[in-house]
């Protein structure tokens, strides 16, 4: 997750931005809690990326973002499911990787009743989001690290 954090999102966001975007991204481990958080590995056995979808109100954020947590059951008739914490490590950028995850999310979150999917896109994942069917809702930008952190809010209907 730092490697992608860091690498990734260099050549979308500044340096300060980067730094700053730490105070929000991460590892909620309530998926994986739930059950619902996925690690891909290469052929090699080394970690490929990870990413997860949540029935919990939840959009975004890591442990260290208490201020975020919103662990409330989502109704699967009304309200989408989020996919959360995707990161794919640098080595394995843009080999489908992260496509694969998301596909995987969708497809447990649709077997649970859900009809459409939500997540906070940043600037680097948003070009993935776009191509597998998402749709922006809404740009905002987070503060909490001292320096605001574009991020987009997406949605998709599950078919």
């Amino acid at each position: 997750m730092d490697a992608a954090i860091g690498q990734l999102q260099a050549g979308f966001l500044s340096p300060e931005q980067v730094k700053a975007s730490r105070a929000v991204m991460g590892l909620d481990r309530q998926l994986v809690l739930d059950g619902t958080y996925f690690v891909a590995k290469g052929a090699d056995g080394a970690v490929a990326g990870c990413g997860g979808w949540s029935r919990r109100a939840t959009l975004y954020g890591g442990d260290h973002t208490l201020d975020l947590r919103e662990p409330r059951l989502l109704d699967p008739a009304t309200e989408a499911a989020r996919v959360r914490a995707m990161y794919t490590a640098p080595p394995f950028a843009r080999r489908g990787v992260g496509r694969a995850i998301l596909a995987h999310c969708e497809a447990a979150a649709r077997a649970e009743g859900f009809l459409r999917v939500e997540l906070m896109a940043t600037r680097a994942g948003a070009p993935l989001y776009r191509a597998a069917g998402y749709n922006p809702i809404e740009d905002v930008e987070d503060v909490r690290g001292g320096v605001a952190v574009p991020l987009t809010r997406m949605g998709k209907v599950l078919g």
